[in-house]
């Protein structure tokens, strides 16, 4: 089960004389008269023709649309500034923890400075001269093409790496000589949701049907299937391993264990969890066994030792536990409890480290690390400097670990660790010319939302900033999944704190920051807790002058670009300015695109039932744009052309119906990238671009301008 990790996650401002402009004439999107009925409730939906992302009207709004945008855009006096100060800011070497493969090798990324992608590296030794293994910036002329996992064979023969185009969700699979590193003719395709699981001289993927042509990014999958791939034969000749007919919403991921022994497969898509069964390999013509059928609770297989398998899981433990099991009898009437959960923190990970294991833990947000025996009793606490986000490699082999530490200001810092001695060490670091992380401070703070209900959210500043209710503030949540936001770094993010601006990233319910129980309570009926959260955010650094309505940014991706587009309908007074990021925006018809229906666990869909319907539509951001006048702020949507994940359709129809609201005249423009997806594995200089705009748009429009630099 040994894998090489993914790759690796204002100011001091002065005012600006950016004269008001006039209201800004939008192109007219195409439209029907298409209505929907809603258990006797009819909606109408006129931006429909919306949804057919291919079709010729739809790419004429969307040139159009790009124009008006971009013709805003490049009439900010201070974009290009900014943009080379991204650039700067970015163009430092990034090297991610090495991680020792079956062949005894190291392999490790780094980025240069400014790659597209990172460059995956191997060598001998840890800090040993390292060579170019697969340099993924090659496979594309514009670094659209991504790597996103490697995976060797457990004889360290082979290497099979999955990637990307243009961000999309549609995986392929390669496979490299290890030794050489020469391409194998073997090539995977419609693969979406895998790795490599190896067994001998093949291995297990999970892929779908080849979509029909035109609807490749659109059409809701089903029928995910576990396949095995045997070396040298074609695709048509892999063989289905695993499939559930009766349940073409479910989706299937394989594992297998380091000693070949037991196949693992997870299935999701009905619940807040995932089902479980597994496989004797050692057996012909062995059945599977089931471990969990239902998908209530998280069920994962670490590994397996000695006949056990150790499971992390939610199962009884809102805040996650270890526990064994018996290969032989491996249901949950027979596990045997390792570490019990743990009532003040949440545990997130854990790791077999020589005959150790590590296990991570989630307390306020902020990572904590502990060494364990095999028998779950506790050995000691990995020293950490402060708060921030912690990853680790290790293998069952070797004692030695290494881990690496973030913050919101400081980037990756790797360090060895052995788990038999307890001793840390210094191993690479990283310095961004110009940039000192000993000016910022990084607090938590604790404020009430309006049940009540104490939330945390970090505030990450220059040093020596008053408390003078005139400081810009970049606010940032995402409230659902069960996704907790830990500190992290971004270079990106540097621009804002280096002129004076605050960055608060605020832990809303919905995610996973104080177990499942915090999740269940932003979830489907509960989800109006998320929005009202994130408002009590604003509130609240404006009642402790930190800032005041004028000087307040809100952003959000995905299911936080939901966030923001329903915050905004809610409390349009609250904030200046408003960033949607390829944002679930029609809550009634996600569910019936690509893998949308798979949220139906955090959010419900109109189809169960009245009550379900009822409370969507009473949030749904398209569906609540005010239409009477009332002043909203400065909206720029952003999207892109190849998400799959959640399709730009949400975010035209979104912006086309703000676009003929009645909403004041600040500007209601929306950025559509081409050749990106929902952001994962996008292009370095994709990034810079999105970030010109994005810090372009918001400071223009609080009247700010950035200090050079």
């Amino acid at each position: 089960m040994s894998r090489l990790i993914p790759t690796i996650a204002l100011m001091a401002l002065t005012a600006a004389s950016c004269s008001k402009q006039a209201r800004l004439t939008y192109p007219q999107a195409p439209a029907d008269a298409t209505v929907d009925n809603y258990f006797g409730h009819e909606v109408a939906d006129p931006y429909r023709p919306l949804e057919n992302d291919t079709a010729a009207a739809t790419l004429a709004w969307v040139e159009a649309e790009n124009a008006v945008t971009q013709r805003y855009l490049s009439q900010i006096p201070f974009r290009n500034s900014i943009r080379l100060r991204l650039q700067k800011l970015n163009n430092y070497p990034k090297i991610g923890m090495p991680s020792k493969f079956n062949d005894g090798k190291y392999y490790f990324y780094k980025n240069d400075g400014l790659q597209n992608q990172h460059v995956l590296y191997r060598s001998d030794t840890p800090d040993g001269e390292a060579e170019v293994f697969l340099d993924p910036n090659k496979l594309s002329d514009d670094g659209t093409v991504a790597l996103t996992g490697v995976f060797q064979s457990h004889d360290g023969k082979y290497i099979a790496y999955t990637i990307s185009r243009s961000g999309s969700d549609w995986t392929e699979i390669y496979v490299l000589d290890s030794a050489t590193g020469k391409l194998l003719d073997d090539h995977i395709e419609w693969a979406k949701f895998t790795g490599a699981a190896w067994q001998g001289d093949g291995f297990y993927y999970s892929a779908y049907d080849k979509p029909a042509d035109g609807k490749e990014f659109s059409n809701a999958n089903e029928y995910h299937k576990v396949y095995y791939h045997k070396l040298g034969t074609p695709q048509s000749a892999d063989k289905v391993i695993y499939e559930n007919p009766d349940e073409p919403l479910h989706f299937h991921s394989v594992d297998i264990t380091d000693d070949e022994s037991t196949l693992i497969v997870m299935g999701g898509g009905a619940g807040n969890g995932n089902s479980l069964y597994i496989k004797d390999l050692t057996k012909p013509n062995s059945q599977w066994v089931t471990v969990e059928d239902s998908q209530d609770s998280d069920i994962s297989v670490i590994d397996a030792r000695d006949g056990k398998l150790y499971i992390f899981t939610s199962a009884g433990a809102p805040r996650y536990r270890l526990v064994t099991a018996d290969i032989k009898a491996p249901q949950r009437a027979n596990w045997k409890e390792l570490v019990p959960e743990n009532n003040d923190a949440v545990l997130v990970g854990a790791r077999f480290a020589g005959d150790k294991m590590i296990l991570t833990y989630d307390k306020d947000a902020s990572h904590h690390a502990y060494v364990y025996n095999l028998d779950g009793t506790p050995v000691r606490e990995i020293s950490l400097p402060g708060y921030g986000t912690l990853s680790f490699t290790s293998n069952s082999k070797d004692p030695e670990a290494f881990y690496s530490f973030t913050s919101f200001t400081s980037p990756a810092t790797i360090m060895t660790y052995n788990v038999e001695t307890g001793e840390s060490a210094p191993f690479r670091s990283t310095e961004i010319q110009g940039f000192n992380p000993d000016d910022y401070v990084t607090e938590q703070v604790f404020y009430p939302s309006a049940d009540g209900t104490k939330i945390p959210m970090f505030l990450t500043y220059k040093k020596g900033l008053q408390r003078d209710g005139k400081n810009p503030v970049y606010l940032y949540g995402y409230g659902g999944f069960n996704i907790t936001l830990n500190p992290s770094f971004s270079p990106n993010r540097l621009l804002w704190l280096e002129n004076g601006g605050i960055y608060a990233q605020t832990n809303l319910r919905g995610g996973g920051e104080y177990g499942e129980d915090w999740h269940l309570a932003g979830t489907k009926q509960q989800k109006l807790n998320v929005f009202n959260d994130f408002i009590s955010a604003a509130e609240y650094m404006i009642n402790e002058d930190w800032t005041n309505p004028d000087l307040i940014a809100i952003e959000g991706g995905s299911n936080g670009g939901l966030l923001v587009g329903a915050v905004t309908n809610m409390r349009p007074d609250l904030f200046r300015v408003a960033i949607p990021r390829v944002g679930v925006m029609d809550m009634m018809r996600y569910h019936l695109f690509t893998i949308g229906w798979n949220w139906a666990h955090d959010y419900g869909t109109s189809a169960d039932s009245p009550e379900m319907a009822e409370y969507l539509l009473a949030y749904s951001p398209s569906h609540n744009i005010k239409n009477d006048g009332t002043p909203y702020p400065a909206i720029m949507v952003t999207t892109a052309d190849h998400d799959d994940r959640v399709v730009p359709a949400h975010s035209f129809k979104y912006a086309a119906t703000l676009q003929a609201a009645e909403t004041g005249d600040e500007p209601k423009l929306i950025r559509i990238d081409s050749k990106a997806g929902h952001g994962a594995g996008k292009p370095v200089a994709k990034v810079i671009d999105e970030y010109t705009d994005i810090y372009s748009f918001i400071l223009y429009n609080m009247g700010l301008e950035p200090t050079e630099k």
